[in-house]
């Protein structure tokens, strides 16, 4: 009798033990049994934190962007500016409505994919075999596997002999044999062969849990968030010296501090990044939907723009870099026959309806060489079977019978009777080609005595696909260097790498451990340097993704199998092919949609492309949060009054932010190499810029003050004011989304036309007068306009290019 016990998640064997209850194979567990079990084990599934939605709306609330236009509304209350407090209120609820939704959605397109995850399993209870949701069967459990199956849970082989594939799992390109007393992994394939199995693990217990444990622990850095702070960081480092300036000028001045109070606001006002999230999303959508269209599904949005700066792609072999799919590579004739009798042959003793991947390479190459395969008639079949290791068919071609066998090589060599001179020879030749990582078989059919000769050998091999070499070529010349992971022997890994023109630095996981353990920094070192890691883990796969990451690299990571669900999870951009399985596509960022991986170029260069979008749209933030911030202490200092109010500065923003969310639709070139936030040579460029964009519009409010002949406390100053700064943002745009000469390239229709759109609606208000904007006239507006168009497109743009070409400051 076999009892199942188990102790610190490890199920043992003994059967002298004390009784556990659980029952002999003859008739599973009872339901008692199941219960008991349940509830010291729980259901056979992977536990989940779940959020509570309202905690994940409240945390919209906190952040720096958000504390900022919170200060506003009480200092808007304080100065009972009303009006302000209800705008501004509504933009940081509009914000947060907005982050929360994309949130949700995005939670419930996971939720989708695991659903997809739920299997059967035909199990053992109280003497009758039923099938239930494999969710419901506990340690201890009987339960029956055979071809095409699923394996629920970590199993124990008590009868039978299966073949197994753990692709999805380790990795490995080749199925493995698995007998009695064999531990199976859930979510392990079975190819061939039936068994009896008893349950030994089951959710976070088993291999497949360890490997979701993974997934949960693995976190990708978010550097779009960083970039944001960083922005955000120095446009209050801006606002905060001039507010400083401000206060303290003004007490010289015999203002009081109250009296300072409306020009703090002003100055807040202009730091806060309202468009910013707005802007940062509808590049990112927009460049997923683009994406989409090529075979390519985001479903975490930051990842396009991670895309852009990706300098590392980890790339898993099997399913990925190869087709997992096995093909005749190399034959060798025996006794007379030719190479293409071998292939010929091998497909004779193969069944297409079985989708055994022996079976179909063999089968594939003899159609590849056209060979009469449908010529002969396969009267009977005995499939591969653990057992004898090969297959059998007796053949019908005319008046002539004649049996075919492939096979393992020994097994082969022993039916044929042959030699042990020839048996030497032929285990020679295995040898070689197992040096090289191919999988080799024998071939051998009877003659007219009957007698079994042998045709030859086939060498089998997980071929990589088409595109993977051209694919290598083309990120190398983005400047991104791919590192090749697999699960697969040393020989295997070499072969590979040679065929896509990898390099040649390959690395066995085992060595790479054991110099970390002597010198962390070496093993750092040699993660950089190898192009390829043999014999690698799901944790492995993780553990060198954290090693880059660590190492300042922005990492992507390909991947088809559970194996890999950590490391695609835990990399900045985790990319699942098409045929990946459900778990896989959950934790990776992008799913490719069609076959092979050329979409990932794809992926780069929209990324690249939305990186300058979102660069342009910083570059414009922080010299026009300059140009508003100093153009209003000036004023201040130097008249004793405010030029501008608070009013206009929100009709401002609310005129202009569509423009910089229409930036995200402009057609722009990405670079060549991979792209890296320069915030603060944007800082530079922008104080450069910001200097001439000041001045302009000090001139342009002389202008005002001098030729219009309007009083500093006339009510049609700020009028004014909002049109030099609303007019100079405008056209602020040709200038910071190019750096070449303005005129080098278009605008987006959407971006021309939102300008256009902006432009007309800011004439029409400023023209027509609205309350707390009063209406100045057409002639005094139209000269406004045309100076600032003057400046924009001769002036500032030659001092751009200066900066960039000679001063060589980049952003």
């Amino acid at each position: 009798m076999i009892i199942l016990a188990k102790e610190n998640n490890i199920v043992s064997e003994n059967a002298t033990s004390k009784k556990h209850d659980y029952e002999v194979l003859g008739t599973g567990l009872n339901l008692t049994d199941v219960e008991r079990s349940r509830k010291q084990f729980g259901f056979n599934e992977i536990p989940e934190k779940k959020v509570k939605p309202w905690l994940q709306f409240i945390k919209r609330f906190w952040g720096l962007t958000a504390w900022l236009l919170e200060i506003i509304i009480v200092l808007s209350i304080f100065l009972q500016r009303y009006a302000d407090v209800c705008i501004i209120l509504g933009l940081l609820v509009l914000n947060a409505v907005l982050g929360f939704e994309e949130e949700v959605r995005a939670s419930k397109v996971v939720d989708a994919l695991k659903e997809k995850l739920r299997v059967n399993a035909r199990v053992l209870r109280e003497g009758v075999w039923s099938v239930l949701p494999a969710r419901e069967i506990v340690p201890g459990d009987v339960v029956r596997v055979r071809s095409g199956d699923c394996v629920p849970a970590d199993v124990k082989v008590v009868s039978g002999r299966l073949d197994i594939d753990q692709s999805v799992l380790t990795g490995e390109s080749f199925s493995v044999d698995r007998g009695l007393g064999d531990i199976l992994f859930s979510g392990s394939v079975v190819k061939g062969g039936e068994a009896n199995c008893v349950v030994m693990s089951t959710g976070a217990d088993t291999y497949f849990g360890r490997t979701a444990h993974l997934v949960e622990l693995a976190k990708p850095k978010l550097y779009i968030e960083k970039v944001i702070s960083s922005v955000v960081h120095w446009l209050l480092v801006i606002v905060s010296v001039l507010a400083i300036v401000a206060l303290v000028c003004s007490v010289l001045r015999g203002f009081g501090v109250v009296e300072t109070l409306p020009i703090l606001l002003i100055i807040l006002l202009s730091a806060i990044p309202v468009a910013l999230p707005a802007m940062f999303t509808v590049s990112m959508a927009l460049g997923a939907m683009e994406l989409s269209k090529k075979g390519v599904l985001v479903t975490r949005l930051s990842a396009v723009e991670d895309a852009a700066t990706m300098n590392v792609l980890c790339v898993d072999k099997t399913g990925t870099i190869t087709k997992n799919k096995l093909s005749v590579v190399k034959t060798l004739a025996c006794n007379g026959f030719s190479e293409k009798d071998v292939v010929f042959y091998g497909a004779l003793a193969s069944k297409i309806a079985n989708h055994d991947p022996i079976d179909l390479a063999f089968i594939d190459a003899a159609k590849q060489e056209e060979l009469p395969i449908g010529a002969v008639v396969q009267t009977s079949f005995v499939p591969f079977d653990p057992k004898t290791r090969c297959t059998e068919a007796v053949m019908q071609k005319d008046n002539e019978r004649f049996r075919v066998m492939k096979g393992a090589v020994r097994v082969i060599g022993e039916a044929c009777k042959l030699t042990g001179t020839e048996k030497k020879l032929l285990y020679e030749q295995t040898q070689k080609y197992a040096l090289k990582g191919y999988r080799t078989l024998a071939v051998a059919k009877t003659d007219h005595e009957e007698k079994l000769r042998l045709v030859g050998l086939a060498a089998l091999y997980d071929a990589p696909r088409p595109d993977s070499k051209q694919l290598i070529h083309e990120l190398n010349e983005l400047g991104i260097s791919v590192k090749m992971l697999t699960g697969d022997a040393l020989p295997i890994a070499k072969e590979t790498a040679k065929n896509v023109g990898l390099g040649e630095r390959i690395v066995l996981i085992s060595s790479l451990k054991a110099d970390c353990k002597k010198e962390s920094l070496f093993a750092e070192l040699e993660v950089m340097e190898s192009d390829v890691f043999a014999e690698v883990f799901p944790e492995d796969k993780y553990t060198i993704v954290k090693n880059l990451q660590d190492s300042k690299h922005i990492v992507g990571m390909t991947g088809d199998g559970v194996n890999d669900a950590p490391a695609l999870k835990q990399a900045e951009v985790g990319i699942a092919v098409n045929n990946a399985t459900d778990v896989a596509k959950s934790a990776a960022s992008v799913v490719l949609v069609n076959e092979g991986l050329t979409s990932i170029v794809d992926l780069v260069k929209n990324g690249r492309v939305i990186y300058e979008r979102i660069t342009a749209w910083i570059l414009s933030k922080i010299i026009r949060t300059l140009q508003v911030s100093v153009f209003t202490v000036l004023t201040f200092l130097l008249t004793g009054n405010y030029a501008i109010s608070a009013f206009g500065v929100i009709l401002y923003f609310f005129l202009t932010d569509p423009v910089k969310i229409a930036l995200s639709t402009d057609k722009l070139q990405g670079s060549n190499k991979p792209a890296t936030w320069k915030i603060y040579g944007a800082v530079k460029t922008a104080a450069i810029l910001g200097t001439f964009v000041i001045v302009e519009s000090i001139a342009l409010l002389y202008l005002t003050l001098n030729v219009f002949n309007v009083s500093i406390n006339n009510p049609a100053i700020y009028t004014y004011t909002f049109e030099i700064l609303f007019y100079s943002a405008l056209f602020l745009n040709f200038n910071v989304r190019e750096r070449r000469p303005f005129y080098k390239s278009k605008p987006s229709k959407i971006l021309t036309l939102t300008i256009i759109a902006s432009l007309i609606a800011g004439t029409i208000l400023v023209t027509v007068g609205i309350p707390n904007l009063t209406a100045v006239p057409v002639a005094e507006t139209l000269i406004i306009l045309g100076l600032s168009a003057f400046f924009s497109f001769i002036v500032n743009d030659i001092v751009k290019v200066f900066t960039v070409q000679k001063l060589k400051i980049q952003w």
